[in-house]
């Protein structure tokens, strides 16, 4: 990784006190200035577990996983510095730590804007398989899967302009980035055992809606 470039790390979690201590461990933090766990109005020692990590903690009360995302956003934007580049890692993915360096290689290496993390078990639900062929007749780009593990370049997120406050985040981001033109790329991930993507009820409005965007 080159020298200086200024890496920040997002969790948003929700009840992910079995996941996230290891996830939080296995993070290479010698490579990254930060981490931000954002508690998505937990019920259980998410937080603690995050704050005894080292982890500053943000909280978002409503919830949503786009709102916990779009809070840490506006964290970083109002730092005197923001990150050259910023990781989501939902708390549930904690072998997603150990591949963060690979996630970020692409973009260090040859300038990719969005890196998404591709999970490795084969297996996708009806939905999200759905959801990933609606885009491909779309927008003629295929994506492997919709997981919700990401590297992006900051000014790329900032373009984006985000605005999906729940479940819809994941698809929202992908579409987006098809429509701006980003620079994208998929990386391997392990695959935890436990954990399925999801899509949510609003993919599909975003794949149709930003098609009708001139």
């Amino acid at each position: 990784m080159p020298p200086g470039l200024l890496v920040d790390v997002v969790v948003p979690a929700r009840d992910h006190a079995a996941s996230l201590a290891p996830l939080l461990r296995d993070l290479p933090h010698r490579s990254i200035r930060s981490v931000v766990v954002v508690d998505r109005a937990s019920t259980d020692r998410t937080a603690e577990i995050a704050r005894d990590a080292g982890a500053l903690v943000l909280r978002e009360a409503s919830g949503g996983y786009g709102a916990a995302c779009l809070r840490a956003q506006a964290h970083f934007t109002a730092l005197p510095r923001v990150p050259d580049v910023l990781v989501f890692i939902p708390g549930d993915r904690p072998a997603a730590a150990m591949a963060l360096l690979s996630l970020i290689e692409p973009i260090a290496e040859r300038g990719v804007e969005l890196v998404v993390g591709a999970e490795s078990s084969g297996r996708r639900r009806v939905g999200e398989k759905l959801v990933t062929a609606v885009i491909e007749t779309v927008y003629r780009h295929r994506w492997s899967g919709v997981g919700p593990v990401r590297a992006l370049k900051f000014p790329a997120l900032t373009a984006l302009g985000m605005r999906d406050r729940g479940d819809g985040w994941d698809v929202e981001m992908l579409v987006r980035a098809v429509k701006l033109g980003l620079t994208c790329d998929e990386v391997a991930l392990p695959a935890d055992s436990h954990r399925d993507a999801k899509v949510g009820s609003r993919a599909l409005l975003h794949i149709l809606r930003h098609a009708t965007m001139r």
